[in-house]
């Protein structure tokens, strides 16, 4: 195997990176992992003063616990050197050769942190984990923040969700328009609501969906045609972000129709807002909303007094004296005529 020398021939104002790391292992590693070799390596020649992994955290702007993810990374990559299977900040070591086989630089010491468990104690595999941290990568299209990795982290430790699921979620939201991992993250928690653990769950919930989105269609009379991106996200923001039955937002649209005798998500997502703020989980929730509606109107109604009716004035029209006639007396001297 090629060795890979940690070195700086060059200047101190240079640092020196060699193109076996850009070939092999850059392309498969987390950014913030990356990040992490290159000030390492950085500081290589400067081994009386290099930055604890406090000040490594600090620099990146990241917690010591990230700092001690990336360690442990390259040590299972084989570019860095530690005394047993535990990383800590004062036993993680800068190897020179990817054969661990020089003397390595040692990393000054911090503050403890929490012991980070063994590896066969951990209920899912690291190198799964860190699969699907390279994968969520090339689905978001950047480097994975550390709001993005925590993030991934609660869908695959707290809420148990597999990395296989995980993919299809990420492909899911993006297929659909949606990068921000705060959309992500309420997607997941709808699942995880619903009981979805597996991709053949979330695929027949994705049918599901479809035939809700024709099930709304038919409701505004619109057919022939799916839901446009815009009437999408409303549908979305119905289904995820409020988590609203199917009967509910159907109700809504009957509403809209009977009110303004046209098709509008913009007048159906009023109702569904309001309903939402009121707490509205099921028809019979709506049916105490319209009965509270109800009897507060009619109290208002009551409250207010009655206006006396206006005199009728007199104008050109009714300033003369109406005439009376008797009409039977009129018709029998017609005849008699």
């Amino acid at each position: 195997m090629k060795k890979l020398t940690l070195k700086n021939p060059a200047n101190r104002k240079v640092t020196v990176l060699e193109n076996e790391f850009i070939d092999r292992y850059m392309p498969r590693a987390n950014g913030e992992y990356v990040k992490v070799y290159l000030l390492l390596l950085r500081h290589l020649d400067e081994s009386a003063s290099l930055p604890a992994p406090s000040k490594l955290a600090d620099l990146l702007d990241c917690t010591e616990k990230d700092i001690l993810r990336a360690l442990n990374y390259w040590e299972k990559e084989g570019l860095l050197e530690c005394p047993d299977a535990q990383v800590t900040a004062s036993q993680a070591a800068l190897s020179k050769n990817i054969k661990s086989e020089a003397v390595p630089v040692a990393v000054p010491a911090a503050a403890p942190e929490e012991p980070v468990a063994p590896e066969e104690n951990r209920p899912k595999s690291r190198e799964e984990f860190q699969e699907l941290m390279f994968v969520a990568e090339q689905y978001l299209g950047k480097t994975l923040s550390v709001t993005d990795i925590d993030a991934i982290s609660y869908f695959y430790e707290k809420l148990e969700m597999s990395a296989d699921l995980i993919e299809y979620l990420l492909g899911y939201c993006i297929e659909s328009g949606h990068k921000s991992i705060h959309y992500i993250q309420k997607v997941a928690l709808s699942w995880h609501e619903q009981g979805i653990a597996t991709v053949e769950q979330a695929k027949m919930n994705s049918v599901l969906y479809n035939k809700n989105c024709y099930s709304i269609l038919n409701a505004y009379g619109i057919k022939g045609r799916g839901p446009a991106s815009s009437e999408m996200t409303y549908i979305r923001k119905w289904c995820e972000e409020y988590a609203f039955s199917l009967e509910i937002i159907l109700e809504a649209c009957d509403r809209t129709m009977n009110m303004i005798h046209q098709p509008s998500f913009e007048y159906t997502d009023s109702i569904l807002t309001n309903w939402h703020k009121k707490d509205v989980h099921t028809l019979e929730d709506i049916s105490v909303l319209d009965a509270q509606f109800t009897q507060a109107k009619m109290t208002k109604a009551a409250a207010q007094p009655e206006k006396p009716s206006k005199p009728t004035g007199k104008n050109r029209f009714n300033n003369f004296e109406n005439r009376s006639y008797d009409m039977n007396d009129l018709e029998r001297r017609l005849i008699q005529q």
